[in-house]
Order: structure tokens, then sequence, then C-alpha cells
């Protein structure tokens, strides 16, 4: 691959953040599905309230439809796959046809799982074709950069969705450490001190996770 457009760079910046948003928050929902179908009390704020986005839903059972496969709202996870899938498309020459393809057969089982009654089989084949996307990724992407810069927006989104779920300690800073090369070698435009008071907030007993998630949405 040649010289990175611009406009490229931030798709698959973006690419790297959305992917990655779908399969952190899937996976919390999958966790949390079966407590909330079975419980009597409504707990599904406290988990709107963890992912810092606004409780729209008024009832659990309308958050466990809308949450996951309302279109036209653009905190769902459909919304954010799509948002992915956007990317992706425009991104086929620089991602390669098959790494593309598990991103259009994530898409594929969300919307079986949304006319489903049992969502979690079709939900969990969404995470494992993230999972393989990675993989592709990683091992049939030439360009080292194309490689660096999905994998900044990954590693950026995944310490912003940690700090604001409360994670600490090695979790934290081990995904800090993974951050850091990433966005050094992904020939973006960066703030080297940012990357330091990310770190130096990570190795902290009792982290300002709000800091975090400002200074690491501040990087690029």
């Amino acid at each position: 691959m040649g010289i990175i457009s611009v406009e490229q760079a931030d798709r698959l910046y973006w690419l790297g953040r959305y992917t990655e948003r779908v399969y952190t928050t899937l996976r919390m929902f999958c966790e949390s599905f079966d407590v909330m179908i079975d419980e009597i009390r409504d707990s599904y704020s406290e988990f709107c309230k963890k992912i810092d986005i606004p409780d729209i839903y008024g009832d659990k059972d309308t958050f466990l439809q809308m949450y996951p496969f309302d279109k036209e709202n653009p905190d769902s996870i459909i919304s954010n796959l799509d948002r992915a899938y956007d990317n992706a498309v425009v991104l086929r020459e620089s991602i390669g046809s098959e790494a593309l393809s598990y991103i259009q057969l994530a898409v594929y089982e969300m919307n079986k799982a949304s006319a489903s009654k049992a969502p979690l089989i079709e939900l969990q084949h969404v995470t494992d074709d993230l999972l393989a996307f990675w993989g592709i990724a990683d091992d049939q992407i030439d360009s080292e950069q194309v490689r660096n810069i999905i994998k900044a927006g990954k590693r950026i989104e995944r310490i912003d969705l940690y700090a604001r779920l409360g994670v600490a300690g090695q979790e934290l800073l081990r995904e800090v450490h993974r951050m850091i090369p990433r966005v050094e070698r992904s020939g973006l435009e960066y703030e080297p001190e940012k990357l330091k008071v990310v770190e130096e907030l990570a190795q902290k007993p009792n982290p300002d996770f709000y800091r975090i998630v400002h200074e690491v949405e501040t990087i690029l």
C-alpha cells in the first residue's frame, strides 16, 4: 500500500474503535443478559451508567431489545457495528476482502439475533467474527502502518471503556502498555505527553478514571 490519506487513516482508526466498542459492550451485555431476564428489579440503568450512555429505555424489557438491536439509537450495539461495517467497506483495498467478510458476517449474525427470542448464540457468533477479523488483520494485512492504525484505535477504545467501567490495576496498565507502541508506530499525529500522563495515571492504586478518559480521548 502506498501513502495513506488523511481520510483513510481516520477510517482505519475508527474501524479499530468501533469493532472494539462492539466487542466489549456486547461481551458485557451477554454477561448481564440472564441476570436481567430473571431479576425482579431493573438493573439495566446501572449498566447504562457504567458505560456512560443515556437511559432512554424505561424498563429492562425495552432495554434488552433496543440497546443491542435498535438501528435508530446511536448508542446501540448494532449502530456501532454498522459504523464499523461502513468504514470496512470503504477500506476493502486496505484491509482485504477476507477481513471485510468477517465484519459482514458479524452484521449478518447481529441481524439474526435481533429476530431471535433467545439471541445469545448469535451474539456469541458476533464476538467470534470480530475476533476472527482481528486475527485476519494481523495475519494478512501487509502494511504495518495500516495494522498499527487499526490497533491504535482498538487500544484507545478499550482503555476508554475500561476507565468508564472502573477497571484498574494490572489489567488497565497492560492495555496502556499495548496502546503506546501502536500509537507511536501508527504514523498519526499524537501528543507524546498524553501517553506519559495516561501511563502514570494507570499506575496509581486509585486512578482518576475521569481524567484517564479525558486524556486518552485527546492523544490523537
